[in-house]
């Protein structure tokens, strides 16, 4: 049994390998936007939780606006923050929720501030975010993987769909172990390009209910009932 589950892992790696160089060869190597301090990208990616990226924006920017400090968020009204990130949707939870953390971190640290996570290794660092309610695997991927420039593999909605779709995941995986599970699937290098260039393929191509199969860059090599059921004239 170990001997077939490294063969299988080993056909996923080579598998992800080329999904990688042939989504940058197809959109280009991508670039998200600047990096924001892991304080900052850790309160944006609590807002992003079931809302879509505009939204987030919206509410952090308002945040922001209204409270240009941390400190203030952490001391203000809830019923104040609850207002101020409306956009974003589920804010009587998101409210708290991120009051909650900045308390914690103050209670922990003595100030507001996540920078001392940059000197931690990966694993350590991941679980000292994961101590949080509200934050979850991917919440935590993100702050490594985008603020902090750490290798970590953020698993949302399409890349969650998109990787089943593509056979680099068992399709029983949850989604919290399909993290680790894609981590030893990609190569390390290639986390950040995968994870956006997965998601753009996942919200232009690969939709949930009627993927564009005839016109996916990955189409010879996705072995998916969709793919494999497509008529090509």
């Amino acid at each position: 049994m170990k001997d077939t589950d490294d063969q299988l892992l080993e056909i996923r790696q080579r598998r992800a390998e080329s999904i990688n160089l042939l989504l940058n060869d197809y959109y280009g190597a991508p670039h998200w936007r600047n990096p924001l301090p892991p304080l900052d990208e850790l309160v944006s990616t609590i807002l992003s939780q079931n809302t879509s990226d505009h939204n987030r924006d919206i509410a952090f920017n308002n945040l922001r606006t209204q409270y240009p400090s941390w400190e203030l968020v952490r001391d203000a009204s809830t019923d104040s923050i609850v207002s101020a990130i409306r956009s974003a949707g589920l804010a009587n939870q998101k409210g708290p929720r991120i009051q909650q953390v900045l308390r914690s971190i103050t209670l922990e640290r003595g100030k507001l501030e996540l920078d001392f996570l940059r000197k931690l290794d990966t694993e350590e660092a991941r679980n000292w975010l994961l101590r949080f309610k509200g934050v979850g695997p991917k919440t935590a991927a993100i702050v490594l993987c985008f603020s902090l420039g750490k290798p970590a593999f953020p698993v949302d909605t399409h890349i969650f769909r998109v990787t089943g779709r593509l056979d680099l995941r068992d399709p029983k995986m949850s989604v919290e172990n399909a993290h680790q599970y894609l981590e030893s699937i990609f190569n390390e290098d290639s986390y950040y390009s995968s994870h956006l260039n997965i998601i753009r393929l996942g919200r232009e191509v690969c939709h949930p209910r009627k993927p564009d199969c005839p016109s996916c860059p990955l189409n010879q090599i996705c072995p998916s009932d969709f793919n494999l059921n497509m008529v090509i004239p």
